[in-house]
């Protein structure tokens, strides 16, 4: 399938539409928060999910949906010995897939460090922070969630940029750092279905550091996003290129107000709105 894109677009630059001027003083609360807080991981089962590329099976590396389900007894009983509730956790079907991230038992960091010391598991995202934290995906979209603890108490200018952002509300909003010369995998978020309205939310990179690459399935092309503030459709699959240094955003998922869905189409509508670079 070709890019789904938004508005005819395969992304929007928020830049001009947006106030940044604080984002400075958020980045560096994010770096001092990357310093104080603990941080998990995140990703490392989008091909076990179904929602990478099938053409670039290898992107992925070691899934730990995949490791799980052909563990012996012996390698179970170790994974389930670390879970926060070991019991509850050995007492789970493994061949079903319900472990990790949005399923019924969650993997402990000490699960996450082993599968990834032991048995070779990628994940993508080793420095993963939830500011409005959700158990499910779909959780995204119910508003009026309370920010979490660590956000009010170690984020209080993030939480306040976030905040006056133009959203009729916030269902979700998490960091996401890649380490040196990882890469972000593959992989689509939303159902891939043209007809389906693409999911709002504001992508940030207050670095402006990263490069976001999306890949267009049918053709093999690739369109690297650049920027400190973007929309995609993330339905269209999507990673993150390695590079040899930190990167991270910030993401927050809301719907927008009437008068942002006006702008926004005004700038798609503009001939010389964004840079699309290959």
């Amino acid at each position: 399938m070709a890019l789904l894109g938004v508005l005819g677009r395969p992304f929007l630059d928020l830049t001009k539409l947006l106030d940044l001027g604080a984002l400075d003083a958020v980045h560096e609360e994010i770096c001092l928060a990357f310093a104080q807080l603990p941080t998990s991981y995140t990703g490392g089962s989008h091909r076990s999910m179904g929602i990478v590329p099938t053409g670039r099976p290898s992107d992925v590396g070691r899934d730990y949906g995949e490791v799980i389900r052909d563990l012996d007894d012996a390698g179970f009983a170790r994974l389930a010995s670390l879970a926060d509730d070991p019991e509850a956790f050995a007492r789970a079907p493994r061949k079903r897939g319900g472990f990790g991230e949005e399923r019924a038992h969650p993997l402990s960091r000490a699960q996450m460090l082993w599968l990834e010391a032991r048995h070779s598991v990628y994940f993508p995202w080793k420095s993963y922070l939830e500011l409005m934290p959700v158990e499910r995906w779909e959780d995204k979209d119910e508003l009026g969630k309370p920010w979490s603890r660590e956000a009010l108490t170690f984020l209080p200018q993030t939480v306040a940029f976030l905040s006056q952002l133009p959203l009729e509300g916030i269902g979700r909003a998490n960091v996401m750092g890649l380490k040196s010369f990882d890469h972000g995998t593959m992989h689509h978020d939303g159902p891939r279905d043209a007809s389906a309205p693409p999911a709002e939310f504001m992508m940030f990179c207050p670095a402006g550091n990263k490069e976001l690459v999306l890949y267009d399935e049918a053709s093999g092309e690739e369109t690297v996003v650049r920027g400190r503030a973007f929309w995609f459709n993330d339905s269209d699959f999507h990673g993150v290129r390695a590079a040899p240094h930190f990167r991270y955003s910030l993401r927050v998922d809301g719907p927008f107000r009437e008068e942002f869905r006006r702008a926004l189409q005004d700038v798609a509508a503009s001939p010389a709105s964004q840079s699309e670079s290959p």
